[in-house]
């Protein structure tokens, strides 16, 4: 199998990061459906012991291997990534699907915090990619997918580190597919508001009082409504085409228009649609784009 042959998932081995909710999760019980075998990280014990145990119970075919680990700590991923190569010497697919979220202007922001969401949704990715590219190029027709984000297409305030970690992610995912056609499949995924934890979950900077950065997450939260099922599907369906990048939700694909049409001058005119991306149907189709 090359990689420009749809992808086998059945008897394919897959390393999935953020695998104990919101997409991964969905990731995870999509690929076990499709017999594929499963190394599933995650710092979340709990939620993915959880996943595994379902996981497990409906597919009892499928080896399933979950390891417990906090991606901003980097040090620790060479170790990490020998031990499941010790036990899976042949990954077939590697999904950073991993990402942590961080509100404040850049001038609320400390020094470490923004590096935090660097660590996690950039360093990590490209560390484990590093890490697994051998094995990946073994693998007869292996793939890579890295989650980006709807904030890897375009910038609004208030989240620039967010921004910078996911467009940076999109910059090397991109360089990278062009140096490994023909070897590697790549895809760089935009998810536009999926339903995940993500706005719950963003850590507040320590000047940034908690009744402001409760009101942001609010806002944020309620552009969340695509289901995360649906996006995993999507994302599922575009590595098995060897797609190169995918806008998942009309809320990832209306501003990536916007920003090609005007580059410079794209945010007061998305900030004036927001209300109308608010009131998209949850349950409305997403475009699916190729590069």
């Amino acid at each position: 199998m090359s990689p420009s042959a749809p992808f086998r998932f059945p008897g394919a081995t897959a390393v999935l990061t953020g695998a104990a909710s919101g997409i991964g999760e969905h990731l995870a019980r999509g690929l076990a459906a499709r017999g594929t075998h499963l190394v599933l990280l995650d710092r979340d014990a709990a939620g993915l012991d959880g996943v595994a145990a379902s996981i497990r119970e409906r597919h009892p075919q499928v080896r399933l291997r979950t390891v417990v680990v906090d991606l901003a700590e980097l040090s620790s991923l060479p170790a990490v990534a020998e031990r499941v190569l010790a036990e899976h010497p042949r990954i077939d697919l590697l999904v950073n699907n991993a990402g942590v979220a961080l509100g404040g202007r850049f001038d609320q922001v400390s020094a470490e915090e923004f590096d935090w969401v660097m660590d996690v949704n950039f360093r990590a990715p490209v560390a484990l990619t590093r890490l697994f590219l051998p094995a990946l190029l073994r693998a007869p027709g292996g793939h890579l997918v890295n989650v980006s984000s709807l904030f890897g297409l375009v910038a609004p305030p208030g989240q620039v580190a967010y921004s910078s970690s996911k467009f940076a992610l999109r910059g090397f995912t991109e360089g990278l597919r062009h140096e490994l056609a023909g070897r590697v499949g790549v895809t760089v995924v935009h998810p536009g508001g999926v339903r995940t934890r993500i706005a719950e979950s963003a850590r507040r900077p320590a000047t940034v009082p908690e009744d402001r950065a409760r009101a942001d997450r609010e806002s944020f939260a309620a552009l969340l409504g695509y289901p995360p099922e649906r996006a995993a599907a999507e994302i599922l369906g575009s590595v098995e085409k060897r797609r190169g990048r995918l806008l998942v939700a009309p809320t990832a694909v209306l501003p990536a228009a916007l920003a090609r049409l005007l580059p410079g001058s794209y945010w007061p005119v998305l900030r004036a649609l927001t209300p109308v991306l608010q009131a998209v149907p949850r349950g409305f189709p997403g475009r699916r784009r190729r590069a």
